[in-house]
């Protein structure tokens, strides 16, 4: 089951993104945290159809395909380390998560990154699609950072395809408009990052958006002193996105977010 999952690791991933997606969406028209605003899921959408194209047309070697590589020529660590097969999948996982925590505090503090990865938090609302609203060209910086990351790390290929499944879950939840009781959301953040976890660090207030960087554990945001509990206003009427004047783009479509790292200085 494994082998096969893995030899068709782009539907595997397809579909698992796609169930997951649908049932979000569902939970936040059912259970919506914050008013929602559906004008923009297409150009979000047309982003995510954009990126997934050009990754696939420059990158003839998928995650799991680097990780094969590493596997064969034993490179990384892990394959140094002499542990069994499952601690070396969940070290993985764990050091993966790790490496995307420093990208994407990178991402915040190296400007010319930032320029880009402001396309994701120019987005004036927060739910589903924000998690896969990214600019291609921070995709495709992405990729390679988590290419290198699997070979000098030495991830089993079934770590890669797991913690690439766990990321989009991640991402889709971690965005998401869903209300969650008080109790449930505490008791989440002791171990993932939750959707009101997530959502200070798409707040307007750039003092705000430099807390809560994690994608699926919780941990790195407490061990490295990134975590805040709750934003300074309330969740129902805190300001998302970015200041108008440092991203005028944010809300004018597709062709003028492609265009908004080239057109604009958005200030973090």
């Amino acid at each position: 089951m494994l082998k096969y999952l893995v030899a068709h690791e782009a539907i595997t991933r397809f579909i698992a993104f796609a169930i997951l997606a649908i049932i979000i969406a569902m939970a936040e028209y059912f259970f919506p945290r914050r008013p929602a605003i559906r004008y923009r899921w297409p150009t979000n959408l047309a982003l995510l159809a954009i990126d997934s194209v050009i990754i696939r047309v420059i990158s003839a070697i998928s995650l799991t395909g680097f990780a094969s590589l590493a596997t064969q020529y034993q490179l990384g660590v892990l394959p140094q380390l002499g542990l069994s097969a499952i601690a070396q999948i969940a070290l993985a996982i764990v050091v993966l998560d790790l490496t995307l925590y420093g990208q994407h505090r990178l991402l915040h503090s190296v400007p010319m990154f930032w320029k880009f990865h402001a396309v994701h938090h120019a987005d004036s609302e927060f739910d589903v699609t924000t998690g896969v609203r990214f600019h291609p060209l921070e995709a495709v910086f992405s990729l390679c950072f988590k290419a290198i990351a699997v070979v000098v790390c030495g991830a089993p290929v079934i770590a890669v395809l797991l913690f690439e499944v766990l990321l989009n879950a991640a991402s889709l939840f971690g965005h998401s408009n869903i209300r969650l009781a008080t109790s449930v959301d505490h008791a989440l953040r002791l171990i993932i990052v939750t959707p009101d976890m997530h959502r200070i660090h798409h707040s307007v207030q750039s003092a705000e958006r430099e807390h809560n960087f994690g994608f699926f554990a919780s941990v790195w945001d407490r061990l490295f002193g990134t975590y805040q509990t709750e934003p300074a206003l309330s969740h129902a009427t805190m300001t998302l996105g970015l200041p108008k004047s440092a991203a005028p783009a944010q809300n004018r479509g597709l062709w003028a977010l492609l265009c908004m790292p080239f057109m604009s200085a958005p200030g973090n």
